[in-house]
């Protein structure tokens, strides 16, 4: 089993993920700056050309970030991330997509369309034109994330979960890339302090 990682939320997640659990992974790293991604042999074990991607032993590839921590916690179920009863993985996975649609999504895309742009807009489709709407919606999504919060240490509950780890990444992505947390949401700065400084957050 290899996981090719590179540089990027995406991976960061993945990482931070398999830290959690204390598993180590063998790892490759992956030139995505170089466009290593973008070309052969990469793209016979990922044709969509995205990091991170978990190779399994029997050579299946497995790509995008929820399907590598689903198969990760199915394998190795301690300590659960997504959730140990149908319950709590029900709530995880509601928080985890909220996070994905609200924060994560128009994050990239306002960073892809305007400071990554240079880098992107011969890979992927790039929106130039609704950059600053998107960003917009990123920090909208965080405000109501801070909202939800409430008393709460974690996301879905009392303890860090899959949907803590997708928002700590890219709240540490979007400070790398113009997109700082807005400093009157108090409550995700607390919370990104616990996240911070976690083990898995230096692995």
């Amino acid at each position: 089993m290899i996981l090719h990682t590179s540089i990027g939320p995406n991976p960061r997640l993945v990482n931070m993920f398999i830290a959690e659990k204390g598993w180590p992974v063998p790892k490759v790293e992956v030139d995505i700056i170089g466009g290593e991604n973008r070309r052969m042999p990469f793209l016979s074990i990922n044709p969509a050309g995205g990091t991170p991607v978990l190779e399994l032993d029997d050579g299946t590839a497995l790509a995008e970030t929820l399907a590598i921590c689903e198969w990760i916690e199915e394998t190795q179920p301690e300590p659960a991330l997504i959730g140990a009863t149908t319950r709590d993985r029900a709530v995880t996975r509601m928080w985890t997509r909220r996070v994905d649609l609200m924060v994560a999504q128009p994050m990239t895309a306002g960073f892809r369309g305007a400071e990554g742009l240079p880098l992107f807009q011969d890979r992927v489709r790039c929106l130039p034109q609704a950059a600053d709407d998107l960003k917009l919606a990123a920090r909208e999504g965080l405000s109501w994330l801070e909202r939800q919060l409430g008393d709460r240490p974690f996301l879905a509950g009392g303890s860090v979960s899959l949907a803590d780890l997708l928002l700590f990444s890219f709240v540490e992505f979007g400070a790398q890339v113009g997109q700082p947390l807005d400093p009157d949401n108090r409550r995700l700065a607390a919370w990104y302090g616990r996240m911070a400084s976690r083990p898995s957050a230096a692995a």
